[in-house]
């Protein structure tokens, strides 16, 4: 499955313009490594978190579609960013994905200078003012 193959399969029970461009962009972002990383289908370092009772990827509804917990992502952002082991540009992209649901806020300039393909950034931006 491609990363935006897998996107996508998180989307269907998201409404939400902005978190369903957020989760898009990491479906986009080296073929889904965050979404992986989220679900811990990838084999890099998992993510720890403090907070048992809240996961990264959440079952919503009564079909149970998966979908990104963007709260919780948020408050690992800015109360454990020691637990998210990855680079400048792979932190970016997160924070910038983060960004777009309003949960934490970003510098934009140092996201488009540690990101190699800033036209996932623009794209992100588009589908959220897209919608509204």
């Amino acid at each position: 499955m491609t990363g935006e193959e897998l996107a996508e399969s998180l989307l269907k029970n998201v409404g939400n313009e902005r978190m369903r461009a957020a989760t898009r962009l990491l479906g986009a972002y080296q073929d889904g490594y965050w979404l992986r990383r989220l679900l811990d289908e990838e084999d890099g370092t998992p993510i720890e978190v403090n907070q048992p009772h809240d996961g990264l990827i959440e079952r919503a509804g009564t079909e149970a579609y998966p979908s990104v917990n963007w709260d919780t992502l948020g408050l690992i952002l800015l109360t454990q960013p020691w637990a998210l082991k990855c680079s400048t540009d792979e932190r970016a992209i997160l924070e910038f994905a983060t960004s777009l649901v309003g949960k934490v806020g970003v510098n934009l300039s140092r996201a488009v200078l540690a990101v190699d393909d800033t036209e996932i950034l623009i794209r992100a931006l588009q589908q959220t003012s897209d919608e509204e």
